[in-house]
């Protein structure tokens, strides 16, 4: 090679080198453009995801089920002879899940049953001393009539000088005894007919209060079998065969696994844009994020939690270090979504309020229209010891032919 050839060589080699150069800082510059350009898109995204969806929510996983815990007692007392039920067994309403022995309530029973037969009796024997009252007046009425056309017929016979004085006042007499027999039945009659007009023989005052008598003795005969007043799981049974339980003590207690809600406990800041009626998402730490479960805001409670705790913080003392109090709010549940996935009271969840629409009310405005619960186990009871009262007034009332 000459020397020009070799000159020329090394000429095209530095310029290559030289071009090279030149292009990596370009793209250098253009992946820095780009890698910016991903983080402003990324932090625009965020931005928008927070003002748009994050922004308008709270959230909590300080939030647990919360539901109807029925302690069930004895109304009357007794000594326990049968349990009908036990731990995590469901129970339907009206089923008796302890028995209690009955034999001082069967005797009582009975003497107030045997007090209404013969409170209808007796007043059937009233009614029938009308009859004779009214009978026994007819009679007086007559007595008199006749004595007083004796004595008429007499008067004229003693201007005549044809009978004696004597008879004549003996006659005046006895006008005078059959007016006061006739004064005397009047009042008899009277007062049987005090005793029973106005009412038949079932609304008659004494009947009533035997009936009453009977109806107290034969709900306190059904009370030695207690019922569950409302369907659900058993727990908490302290009951044993052979206790002597008295009225209002607790044998177990009754949960129903239905109508369910959540008791979420924000922080004061979480609650400015918390209102009545907003849609919430929950999800069970039991099922994880496989399950939600969707509801609304039903209330925010009245007071923090420490004020109803068993011994309120005293903010007034020296010592004092200000802590973000927490708020109860409770959010209901679809009873359609616990039947498909059943929740336990007392279950760990996590709760976000969509807070988008913000105008609804903080509290409620107006009372509950309907009863929270209701039950018609003991509305049965007292309707079946009407219907064996009546029984036995109408086998004790006369039979017509």
């Amino acid at each position: 090679m000459s020397a020009n050839d070799s000159q020329t060589a090394n000429t095209s080699n530095g310029a290559g080198e030289s071009g090279m150069a030149a292009k990596e800082p370009a793209k250098r510059r253009r992946a820095l453009a780009i890698v910016a350009g991903l983080f402003i898109l990324a932090a625009l995204g965020w931005f928008l995801l927070w003002l748009l969806v994050l922004s308008r929510r709270e959230k909590t996983d300080n939030a647990y089920v919360g539901g109807n815990q029925v302690a069930i007692s004895a109304q009357v007392p007794g000594t326990v002879v049968a349990i009908m039920a036990d731990d995590t067994q469901r129970v339907e309403a009206g089923q008796v899940l302890v028995k209690l022995d009955s034999t001082d309530a069967d005797v009582r029973l009975q003497q107030a049953r045997a007090a209404l037969a013969q409170a209808v009796r007796g007043v059937r024997q009233l009614t029938e001393n009308v009859s004779g009252a009214e009978a026994q007046l007819a009679a007086r009425k007559l007595e008199l009539e006749k004595a007083q056309a004796d004595l008429k017929r007499r008067l004229p016979l003693i201007a005549a000088k044809a009978e004696s004085p004597e008879i004549i006042q003996h006659l005046r007499d006895g006008v005078a005894q059959a007016q006061a027999a006739l004064d005397a039945a009047k009042a008899q009659l009277a007062a049987a007919r005090a005793a029973v007009e106005g009412t038949d023989v079932a609304h008659n005052p004494a009947v009533m209060q035997a009936r009453a008598n009977f109806r107290a003795a034969w709900i306190a005969r059904q009370r030695n079998a207690i019922y569950a007043p409302v369907s659900g799981y058993v727990a908490q049974r302290s009951v044993q065969l052979g206790n002597s339980v008295q009225p209002g003590q607790q044998l177990m207690t009754v949960v129903p696994l239905h109508n369910l809600w959540i008791d979420a406990n924000f922080k004061e800041g979480q609650l400015r844009r918390i209102r009545i009626g907003q849609p919430v998402k929950i999800e069970a730490d039991i099922y994880g994020g496989s399950v939600d479960y969707h509801g609304k805001v039903e209330g925010i409670g009245a007071g923090t939690g420490s004020v109803f705790s068993l011994l309120p913080a005293q903010n007034a003392t020296g010592n004092w270090i200000k802590v973000v109090q927490r708020v109860p709010v409770r959010i209901s549940l679809d009873n359609a979504e616990l039947d498909k996935h059943p929740l336990r009271i007392g279950l760990s969840t996590d709760v976000t309020v969509d807070t988008s629409n913000d105008h609804g009310r903080v509290l409620a405005q107006a009372p509950a229209s309907q009863p929270v619960a209701t039950t018609d186990v003991y509305d049965r009871m007292g309707a079946q010891a009407d219907a064996e009262a009546d029984r036995i007034i109408q086998a004790n009332l006369p039979v017509h032919h």
